[in-house]
């Protein structure tokens, strides 16, 4: 038997997400930081806060695509099973592996023009409006989001076609 059972990759494969899911906490609780910092030096100060809003949209766009792999590792989208039992066990599986596999592939479209985007990003220096934060990265982790969100879907498809429980089942 191989030194790496199926149970030790799962257990390897649960941590990228775990550590995306804390960093996508620390970006929330950043988020309710900044916003209250706002709000008080506002209203209680009268000295609003310069480019909350960027900020916030910055670390909304860092929150969500972290999230993203987590969710999609965990089972926690939305999920409706209307036709399980009309499509059988294998009709199941089909549409699993055909499910993941149209993911994937717009994924893959949306992790290209992400991609495309931050490339032109840095070429032509684009920043944001206030605070003039280079908007790359950004896109970088959309890009980054994305990317990790498919290879849990191939993972998936992966522990589906050789009969391995995934965390969703």
């Amino acid at each position: 038997m191989s030194r790496f059972s199926k149970s030790t990759w799962a257990a390897w494969s649960a941590w990228v997400p775990g550590l995306l899911a804390i960093g996508a906490g620390i970006c929330l609780i950043a988020m309710v930081i900044v916003v209250s910092t706002g709000v008080i030096l506002r209203y209680v100060f009268g000295a609003p806060l310069l480019g909350v809003n960027e900020i916030v949209q910055l670390v909304a766009v860092a929150l969500v695509m972290m999230a993203l792999p987590y969710a999609t590792y965990t089972g926690s989208h939305v999920r409706v099973d209307l036709f399980d039992k009309p499509l059988g066990r294998w009709g199941r599986l089909f549409g699993d592996l055909m499910s993941r596999t149209l993911s994937i592939i717009a994924l893959y479209v949306l992790c290209g023009q992400a991609w495309k985007k931050a490339a032109e990003a840095i070429e032509f220096g684009d920043v944001t409006n206030m605070l003039e934060l280079p908007l790359w990265p950004v896109y970088g982790a959309i890009c980054a989001g994305m990317a990790l969100c498919a290879i849990v879907f191939a993972a998936q498809m992966i522990a589906l076609i050789f009969g391995w429980k995934t965390i969703d089942d």
